[in-house]
């Protein structure tokens, strides 16, 4: 008799994606870790796309990138993430 696995020891159903759409760039690794943050808070995936040299010296460098990073995430969200990481302005009196 097989014993059933309780909820909390279930594998989860992974979703994979291989090819997202270009949600935005961020400046430099730090801006790319917030955006990144509040995508998967959100459960919506993300995938960091490097320019130029800069993955290559993050890894050499043990350092924070300060090239432009792309983020992509899966085409069926695209909407949701742009709605998460507009920019909201605030009033004065928000101050």
């Amino acid at each position: 008799m097989k014993r059933e696995e309780t909820q909390m020891f279930k594998k989860k159903e992974k979703k994979e994606w291989r090819s997202g759409v270009y949600l935005c760039t961020a400046k430099d690794s730090f801006d790319a870790d917030l955006l990144e943050s509040k995508l998967r808070s959100e459960d919506i995936p993300c995938e960091r796309r490097y320019q130029g040299a800069g993955n290559f010296l993050e890894i050499a460098l043990g350092a924070n990138s300060t090239f432009p990073i792309d983020i992509y995430v899966p085409e069926e969200t695209l909407e949701d993430a742009k709605n998460i990481i507009v920019a909201v302005p605030l009033e004065e009196s928000d101050i």
